[in-house]
């Protein structure tokens, strides 16, 4: 007899616009999961850390509110948190593959790799730089910025990136976000996107919007 795959943690589900990165603006369902050990100061969504106060969801009951949005005009399901990597979802992705969204994950690359994925943002930070695995998968590279040092980090970042891919493979795309009501931050990011080409600004566009 088959058993069921494991519940998740999950703090919300919600159909709503991706804010940040290279697919802001587009329809998105979000499943944020609970839990996470990265303890950044700057985070808007603290109270997604412990994950034992968040309900364990059957990852069926997920699949049936993605193919909902779907219907609704959901272009992807982004899996966020939290920090996703914080548990095993290779379930998770094969339950919502039957959905037919394509699957995206933000992350900060903590944690043991797990899932299949076709867009993976990676957020690392500085204070727990992510793993190997994450830096050769990523897709787009996205880093907060507040202070100076954060520049040179996001640099230092974007070189492992391509150094953990071969010759052939194409390195993230590179993106400086000014963190959030941080007018030095902005002048920082804004200033280095100007002279350095190859990166681009993010925004949180769903903050200015309103919406979640």
């Amino acid at each position: 007899m088959a058993h069921a795959d494991p519940p998740l943690p999950v703090v919300e589900t919600f159909h709503s616009l991706q804010g940040e990165g290279i697919h802001a603006g587009r329809s998105a369902f979000f499943i944020r999961l609970g839990g996470c050990s990265v303890g950044c100061s700057w985070c808007d969504t603290k109270h997604s850390w412990p994950a034992e106060v968040h309900p364990q969801r059957p990852l069926e009951q997920l699949r049936a509110e993605a193919e909902a949005a779907a219907a609704a005009g959901a272009a992807f399901a982004v899996i966020t948190g939290g920090e996703p990597l914080e548990h095993r979802l290779d379930p998770l992705c094969t339950t919502l593959a039957a959905a037919g969204l394509p699957l995206h994950l933000e992350t900060s690359g903590v944690g043991a790799w797990s899932g299949q994925f076709q867009w993976i943002s990676l957020s690392p930070k500085p204070h727990r730089p992510p793993g190997g695995e994450a830096l050769r998968r990523c897709h787009e590279l996205k880093v907060v910025v507040h202070e100076p040092s954060d520049l040179a980090f996001a640099e230092a970042m974007a070189a492992a990136a391509l150094e953990r891919r071969g010759p052939a493979e194409p390195g993230p795309a590179l993106l400086l976000q000014p963190g959030w009501d941080c007018p030095e931050g902005q002048r920082l990011a804004v200033a280095f996107v100007q002279a350095h080409p190859h990166w681009r600004l993010s925004l949180q566009s769903h903050k200015w919007l309103g919406v979640r």
